[in-house]
């Protein structure tokens, strides 16, 4: 009798202090307007630049500079994880394809999310890129990577364009804005 007293008391004292945990819903809007990634050389390539990806009108604006490059085309691509730590960049995975279509060039209606084509190299190394893309989406690509590719990218080989290793790498992250 005393034992189930005891029992009873404790489960009692036990349910009358326990607490109500309530848990904060936060608010996930994705409301940037504006991504940057800075991109770092793969190995010994001496690959470096940055781009920015900006909302503007119908699409992304994609704008970059890049130096350390050999001159002609590499191709240029988002990269499904924003992973460089392998030494040969694998660690970013494929490319970025939510819509588990065929690679392509960023013209193509039918591409990966990811396919952003060429970046080419005049004589002293550099390259520049902008453009207007209506396929990417800010918030689809924040935290993903940025490869750049030692040759050019033939925009049909499937399933990544046959663009060979990968020679620089970076992640894809908020910008600060100046709003």
């Amino acid at each position: 009798m005393k034992l189930t007293s005891f029992i009873t008391a404790l489960i009692l004292f036990t349910v009358g202090c326990t607490e109500t945990v309530e848990k904060e819903v936060i608010n996930t809007n994705f409301n940037h307007k504006a991504l940057v990634a800075t991109v770092m050389s793969l190995g010994d390539s001496g690959v470096e630049g940055s781009v920015t990806f900006k909302e503007e009108g119908t699409g992304v604006l994609v704008e970059g500079e890049f130096s350390g490059l050999e001159p002609g085309k590499h191709g240029f691509h988002i990269h499904e994880f924003g992973d460089c730590r392998a030494a040969d960049g694998t660690s970013a995975g494929g490319h970025y394809n939510p819509s588990e279509t065929t690679h392509g060039a960023p013209t193509d209606m039918d591409r990966h999310m990811g396919d952003m084509g060429n970046i080419e190299a005049n004589d002293s190394g550099v390259a520049t890129v902008e453009y207007l893309d209506e396929t990417i989406t800010l918030e689809q690509i924040n935290g993903r990577g940025i490869i750049i590719h030692a040759g050019e990218d033939d925009l049909t080989s499937q399933p990544s364009g046959a663009a060979g290793s990968r020679i620089a790498c970076g992640v894809i992250g908020v910008a600060q804005t100046h709003d």
